[in-house]
């Protein structure tokens, strides 16, 4: 059996905790089964917003006729667009690959992982086992038990990088940020697109004020049906037909399309592992649980990323990484908080939060300060002619401390990076208040919200 000083299961933020343990001349083991680099640059953000941002150039063009330019767009190549996303994909595996085989002090297992006691973990039929260990394996997409789902070839956020041809049609079952930015990608394309989400809202997280701007705007490009649930789907001639419960109305009714996408979330990867094996807990939707310093139940077993079923981003996933390998190598220090957490969904249009919501504020019983401001009330919105984007702040009454924004509108994951910033050294109102800044340009957005601020009930 190989012994090793730390064990990593998982290369995408687990090549963080790879890279710490290395430069502490520790002999580590990578555990992988692939592809490389995990779900970021694979078949999650990296992947779709090379496709998302072609989609942006062209409605981009087609909205461009309320600045008085009249532009033509001939022709989208779809086949080139996803050429251009996969050869990317490739590339970013290669040099990968190449990284991590010309490391001495790293040995590579490119099979799955499955622990065979506390420490010890079974990979390609060989025990290796270490005094640390960090799992980073990730998730992989929902599926619902929809009846007939399982009759028809359905997409997933990971099949669906592999069209060649743009479909005619496609149906999307969920109202997540995964369903949202590829619903704008494909209508983009020209596909006629159908969002089907049982909630009553889309991007359920938002603020409800947002959801619904952004169900006004995507309804505009394709068919938005909130409040009804999935529960059949057919095999038809021309492609397949979901039959759903109106949750409103009661009633039935059905959308054909050629091709459907399912995107309802995801679940741990958790159950592959043989966690009972080492004592990991795991919670009721068998994620891994930590403790503020990312360790599990087992001492000097670590867990970071989507794993974890808190917030699936890349960027929260590295953030996560950095603590739990720092940790892990020089003993709990160092705390994950999540306060000042941001994301970004990028729609049409975009949309960027950070911290709390005005409902989630309220129901912690906290006393607070709400400020709104369109894009249109300062001079680069106006000039931009957004009528309808706007921001929101959330501020803390008694400490007057930035909690919560939230923005709907372009640029939205740019602009919100100050704020972001303010709360990370303190999110006091008046750090924001007392810096210059340039006029016109559209961060002048966060000043306007925040001079809003009121005491709302």
């Amino acid at each position: 059996m190989k012994q090793y000083d730390v064990i990593v299961i998982g290369s995408g933020c687990g090549m963080n905790i790879v890279e710490e343990a290395l430069a502490h001349e520790l002999k580590v083991a990578l555990v992988d089964k692939g592809p490389l680099g995990g779900t970021c640059p694979n078949n999650g953000c990296i992947p779709s917003k090379i496709l998302i941002y072609t989609a942006d150039r062209i409605v981009d063009i087609q909205e461009d006729v309320k600045f008085g330019i009249r532009a033509e767009l001939k022709s989208v190549d779809f086949s080139a667009v996803m050429d251009r996303m996969r050869e990317n994909l490739r590339a970013n595996r290669e040099q990968m690959r190449k990284s991590i085989t010309a490391v001495e002090q790293l040995d590579f297992y490119e099979s799955e992982g499955r622990f065979t006691d506390e420490y010890t973990v079974e990979v390609g039929g060989e025990q290796i086992k270490a005094e640390k260990i960090f799992i980073a394996a990730g998730s992989r997409p929902s599926v619902p038990p929809i009846k007939g789902l399982d009759s028809v070839p359905y997409l997933t956020n990971v099949t669906v990088l592999d069209f060649t041809e743009r479909p005619e049609s496609l149906l999307i079952i969920g109202g997540g940020y995964i369903a949202v930015e590829y619903g704008h990608f494909f209508a983009a394309m020209g596909t006629r697109v159908t969002i089907i989400e049982m909630a009553d809202r889309l991007v359920l997280p938002e603020e409800p004020e947002i959801s619904a701007l952004l169900k006004s705007e995507l309804s505009k490009r394709m068919s938005v049906n909130t409040g009804v649930r999935a529960v059949e789907v057919k095999k038809t001639a021309g492609g397949v037909t979901v039959v759903v419960n109106d949750l409103n109305s009661g009633a039935k009714k059905e959308f054909t399309g050629q091709k459907l996408l399912v995107a309802v979330g995801r679940v741990s990867n958790a159950d592959s592992l043989n966690l009972e094996k080492t004592g990991v807990g795991i919670d009721r939707r068998k994620f891994i649980e930590v403790n503020e310093f990312l360790e599990t139940s087992r001492k000097n077993i670590y867990a970071v990323g989507d794993i974890l079923g808190r917030m699936m981003f890349t960027h929260v996933a590295n953030m996560e990484s950095s603590i739990a390998g720092h940790n892990g190598i020089h003993g709990n220090s160092v705390k994950m908080d999540y306060n000042a957490a941001p994301y970004a969904v990028y729609s049409h249009p975009q949309i960027a939060s950070v911290g709390v919501t005005e409902a989630a504020a309220r129901a912690a019983g906290r006393k607070i300060l709400v400020g709104r401001a369109k894009y249109a009330d300062v001079a680069q919105g106006e000039a931009m002619l957004e009528k309808d984007n706007f921001a929101k702040a959330i501020v803390d009454a008694k400490t007057e401390k930035i909690i919560g924004f939230h923005i709907i509108g372009p640029f939205a994951p740019l602009i919100i990076q100050e704020v972001i910033t303010n709360m990370v050294s303190g999110g006091k109102l008046g750090h924001i208040e007392q810096a210059m800044h340039i006029h016109p340009a559209i961060p002048e957005l966060i000043l306007k919200t925040l001079s809003n601020l009121e005491e709302t009930t």
